[in-house]
């Protein structure tokens, strides 16, 4: 105990060195969606790394590099970490009240592109290893980061990287991208990701946009879209594909239990958001459960004809749409794709372009895990209170692909909050989660050097 209290003194008398390290790495721009700035952002990974003693290899892809760091340990186990440098695209610029790349500090918030997603657990979990080796010298256990650089484009290359370098990544445990703290401080883990299907559907019509007083004898490209996308979903969220819930793997007790445990400040999640209620007049916990454990159907983006300042009589000559399928345990992302092809096709709409942008599978980590008591046992050192467990994430991550090549438990804890506009404009970190997120990850690294697994 005198040990990791020492290591939370060196945090709060070097935090606010901290908070410039974490300003410095989000002022460059890494937007893999644009491919900007990405080579220049891994070498600044990179030299974070080398700044606590970590052997370091940036290791090519065919997309951006992934870089990896080892910094070894007293014991035998070995801990990795897995984040992400890219960001995404800051757009739209006007809806930032201070730029996306100068980070700035606003009434205890730290406002920049990437600052929760994902450069601030990052660099939490660089000043952590630092604040155990200034106070030891040695690291309880060995430590490993995986950084890559394209998550926030669904990862195309980290399966080809993961199968080819397995040894440098391999570990008993990883902690994974992200994690939040609760409206009320409460702290969360969560234990798994949903998958996800992205499809993008076309129609089009003539080889030109018409007039629109030819609408009564042309095709309608925006229309047919239109009838297309109203066969997918029913008004309350039913997903109308054949087949699409079959062998979808139910929540275990423990994850019911833990689901009905986990906190949710309803009025000020709607409040902040401009809403009164939840769709269909959900209660709560209902909203809890449906957020967890059920797959979705959501149109991210629609596109026909004009939509600019004033009128334009336009029947334009094609229409497209982006689409995310958010998946559970036991949904096969390729099984639902030629899915929906037989469904559209069924439905009279098999002449509409179909196609693949984006897959991931679903994974979760075994609430039975001795990870599980470990992560509570230290989030009650360092916050205070219980744990919140999330037995899976509303969204998606790659923790599939790493999962399925090392069996190994996986868990995401972190520094960000439900506040924090990730993806959005005004992203944002409120630094004494930032603080504290440092210190659980070096009383985590301190527990996990002699647990159980």
């Amino acid at each position: 105990m005198a040990d990791i209290q020492a290591a939370f003194q060196y945090v709060d008398t070097n935090f606010d060195r901290f908070v410039g390290d974490l300003q410095a790495l989000c002022a460059q721009p890494s937007i893999a969606a644009q491919g900007v700035g990405i080579a220049e952002t891994a070498e600044l990974v990179a030299a974070r790394l080398r700044s606590v003693g970590a052997s370091v290899q940036i290791v090519p892809t065919a997309g951006s590099p992934v870089v990896m760091g080892v910094v070894p340990g007293e014991s035998e186990r070995t801990m990795l970490f897995y984040n992400h440098y890219d960001v995404q695209p800051p757009e739209p610029l006007d809806k930032w009240i201070s730029p996306p790349f100068s980070p700035t500090i606003r009434d205890g918030h730290l406002y920049a592109r990437g600052v929760v997603d994902n450069k601030g657990h990052f660099l939490s979990r660089i000043h952590a290893v630092e604040a155990l080796l200034k106070t030891r010298g040695r690291l309880p256990c060995t430590v490993k980061f995986l950084v890559e650089g394209e998550e926030e484009v669904g990862s195309p290359h980290l399966a080809a990287f993961a199968e080819a370098h397995k040894s440098l990544w391999q570990a008993d445990a990883c902690i994974w991208e992200t994690g939040y703290i609760a409206e009320d401080g409460t702290p969360m883990a969560r234990f798994g990701y949903k998958g996800m299907l992205y499809v993008e559907l076309s129609a089009a019509g003539a080889n030109t946009d018409l007039h629109s007083r030819q609408a009564p004898i042309m095709p309608h490209p925006a229309w047919d879209l239109v009838h297309a996308l109203a066969t997918l979903r029913t008004r309350d969220g039913r997903v109308r594909i054949p087949g699409f819930y079959d062998g979808i793997t139910p929540p275990s007790a423990a994850e019911e239990a833990a689901l009905a445990a986990l906190p949710m400040n309803a009025a000020k999640l709607l409040g902040r958001l401009g809403l009164s209620q939840f769709p269909r007049g959900m209660s709560t916990p209902e909203a809890v459960r449906a957020l967890y454990t059920e797959p979705t159907c959501t149109i991210c983006g629609l596109l026909s004809g004009y939509t600019g300042p004033g009128k334009k009589t336009v029947l334009p000559c094609e229409a497209s749409v982006k689409i995310d399928f958010r998946l559970v345990v036991g949904q096969d992302p390729a099984d639902i794709f030629e899915k929906l092809k037989a469904h559209l096709q069924a439905e009279g709409f098999g002449h509409l372009e179909v196609r693949c942008t984006g897959k991931a599978y679903a994974y979760k980590t075994s609430l039975d895990s001795p990870l599980v008591a470990m992560l509570a046992d230290v989030a009650q050192l360092v916050y205070g209170k219980p744990l919140a467990i999330e037995p899976t994430a509303a969204g998606t991550s790659p923790m599939y692909v790493l999962a399925r090549l090392h069996s190994m438990p996986m868990s995401s804890i972190g520094v960000g909050w439900p506040g924090a506009n990730v993806h959005a404009p005004n992203e944002s970190l409120r630094l004494e989660d930032y603080r504290r997120g440092i210190k659980y990850m070096a009383a985590m690294l301190d527990r996990f050097a002699t647990c159980k697994l």
